[in-house]
């Protein structure tokens, strides 16, 4: 691609990911790669900028964690954080130990020195005048003496030297994570440093990307057929129309109904796909063999590489119907790629693992085409309503590929899943049906996924004058910019209070209703 690169190199943080995403806000094309590629890839790249990530390593332990040299020998700016700093003070001539006081968490953190990066950035100043920064750290490491050249930029009272810089080779770093939300100037960071420090004119917009994705996937599958698994979710319906508009009827959309879906969706994916888009579409009702293998499983893990493994199964049978189809197209998505620890270092931890991404069998006979896979989440949806998708639709919340089989806890059962169906509906019905009086705006479109948990416990209540011993559910609702960190939903009482009214009333077998007030991290957005 044309466009001008950030290169970002990757120690090992799961919030690396983060880091693109902020670059890419800037509306600035960047890549992941390893910390460990050759000084030659650095070179061929030809960044206009270089990120260095964070890690879980020290750098006094871990000594294969070095950025190349060719980092330093490039002459293009650079930044460093956390991990990212203290990699660039010991490889430049300063010190870095273990500090007795760890930071993790909220902090306020003093800008010094005036430089570039910092220049007029801050949250607010002190009675002194010092202007501060509110941020987030995660080190228990911290840089002890600045390499020959550098100055201090930022400190913290238990972070003496919480940012450093060298402007006349316009290295940079800082010890708090710009790219998590937390940090309420991160964005404004990133956008000095891209814009204005690197230099890069900002063409990296969705809209204008239709065409390189179309002639990219053209290039890549040729004459050949594609076949994709459409899940009725924003990733694979993004995934679909954009190849339907490279390929056309070159592509095959394969709609598994495993009876885990949400109430009444197999009708509205083939509405949506055959009836609006003119797709080829086939449906087919694979629920009794998704079943069976889930039965006796409560193991999260396991339902979801079962779920994974059935779905290959079903696109392999429905292949070998089709006699020239070579690919296997997919709506992986760079979180689903960061939460699997499937980044390219493969150094960061599996938190859970993605259908989308592993368990795919060397045994598959296809290609992989995964034409959303360096996209965030809103880089999807904003692809999808240029594609001409309707809003509706791509700003639906995302679901999960296992569907409703890591939403059921323990044993996946059919009783259970029409249950959950049945009360998922009403808690969306009632957040889309509500509005919020400041903005103007429904619950629903407040709230960045929410959804519904079955809980294979039961408790006691009363209706009339009898006792119920019946089945709990969990609502969830959830706020987010980036689905890297995510906070409960204060939704209002009376919405709660009418959303419970409705599921115990209505669904019969649920009698009690829960709301779950956990932020991620230290939960995950899904239970399971």
């Amino acid at each position: 691609m044309a466009h001008q690169k950030i290169l970002i190199l990757d120690f090992g943080s799961q919030v690396t990911q983060l880091i693109a995403r902020r670059v890419r806000e800037a509306h600035v094309y960047c890549e992941i790669h390893p910390n460990d590629v050759s000084d030659d890839f650095i070179r061929a790249f030809a960044p206009q900028g270089i990120i260095l990530s964070g890690s879980h390593a020290s750098t006094y332990e871990d000594h294969q964690l070095r950025a190349p040299q060719a980092v330093w020998d490039l002459g293009v700016p650079v930044l460093g954080i956390c991990y990212g700093m203290q990699t660039m003070a010991v490889q430049l001539g300063g010190e870095v130990s273990w500090s007795d006081t760890r930071e993790f968490g909220y902090a306020e953190v003093r800008a010094h020195g005036h430089t570039e990066l910092l220049k007029g950035v801050q949250d607010f100043s002190t009675p002194e005048g010092h202007g501060m920064l509110k941020v987030w750290m995660s080190h228990g490491d911290k840089v002890t003496a600045l390499p020959p050249g550098f100055k201090l930029m930022a400190s913290t009272p238990s972070c003496p030297i919480a940012g450093m810089a060298n402007e006349d080779k316009r290295y940079y770093a800082v010890q708090f994570h710009p790219e998590v939300t937390h940090t309420v100037q991160g964005p404004e960071i990133f956008n000095r440093f891209v814009r204005e420090i690197c230099g890069c004119a900002g063409d990296w917009i969705m809209g204008n990307y239709i065409e390189e994705a179309v002639a990219r996937i053209r290039d890549q599958v040729g004459d050949e057929e594609v076949i994709l698994g459409l899940s009725g979710g924003v990733d694979s319906s993004v995934a679909a129309a954009l190849i339907h508009r490279a390929i056309g009827d070159q592509l095959t959309c394969v709609f598994v109904d495993h009876g885990l879906l949400r109430l009444n969706e197999g009708q509205m994916v083939m509405d949506m796909f055959a009836g609006r888009l003119h797709a080829k579409v086939v449906h087919v009702d694979a629920a009794a063999q998704f079943m069976g293998h889930l039965k006796g499983v409560t193991d999260p893990e396991q339902k979801r590489k079962i779920i994974g493994r059935e779905f290959v199964e079903v696109f392999q049978a429905e292949a070998k119907k089709l006699s020239n189809a070579k690919w296997l197209a997919q709506g992986t998505i760079y979180p689903d790629v960061v939460e699997s620890g499937g980044t390219k270092t493969k150094k960061a931890t599996t938190i859970k693992s993605h259908h989308n991404v592993g368990g795919l069998p060397e045994t598959l006979g296809l290609k992989l085409l995964e034409p959303l896979r360096e996209l965030f989440k809103d880089e999807v949806r904003e692809l999808g309503v240029a594609l001409g998708l309707p809003p509706d639709m791509v700003y639906r919340h995302p679901f999960p590929g296992p569907g409703l089989g890591v939403r059921i806890l323990g044993e996946v059962k059919p009783e259970f899943a029409d249950l959950l169906k049945r009360a998922d509906a009403i808690f969306i019905e009632e957040l889309r049906s509500t509005i919020e009086p400041n903005s103007g705006k429904s619950w629903y479109d407040l709230t960045s996924q929410a959804f519904t948990v079955f809980l294979p416990v039961k408790s006691v209540g009363v209706m009339g004058d009898g006792r119920t011993y019946d089945y709990v559910v969990a609502l969830r609702a959830v706020q987010t910019s980036d689905f890297m960190t995510a906070d409960w939903a204060e939704l209002p009482y009376s919405l709660l209070k009418k959303v419970s009214s409705r599921i115990i009333n209505e669904v019969r077998g649920i009698n009690r209703v829960t709301y779950d007030v956990s932020s991620k991290p230290p939960a995950t957005i899904e239970w399971e």
